[in-house]
């Protein structure tokens, strides 16, 4: 017969996404957030001449606010900087 299973111990940290290297992250994050503001800039240069706003101009603002938000998460890397509550 086997005894009580022991309580599994606190789960282990994951790895950050850059290794935790501050140069790479500040690189492509930054690089990210700017292809974001380039992106976005593209679209409203259309919408600044008057052509009128299709469904392709948004859908090319939405992609640029979502790699801009991406930039933003890898320049803040909040993986494992979240304490659980007891």
């Amino acid at each position: 017969m086997s005894g009580p299973a022991d309580p599994p111990g606190p789960a282990p940290r994951p790895a950050p996404l850059f290794g935790g290297c501050w140069s790479c992250r500040l690189l492509s994050g930054s690089a990210l957030l700017l292809s974001g503001a380039y992106v976005f800039n593209e679209a409203r240069k259309v919408m600044r001449k008057g052509g009128p706003t299709s469904m392709g101009t948004v859908a090319q603002i939405t992609f640029a606010a979502s790699v801009a938000a991406w930039g933003l998460v890898i320049l803040a890397d909040p993986v494992g900087k979240s304490q659980r509550k007891s």
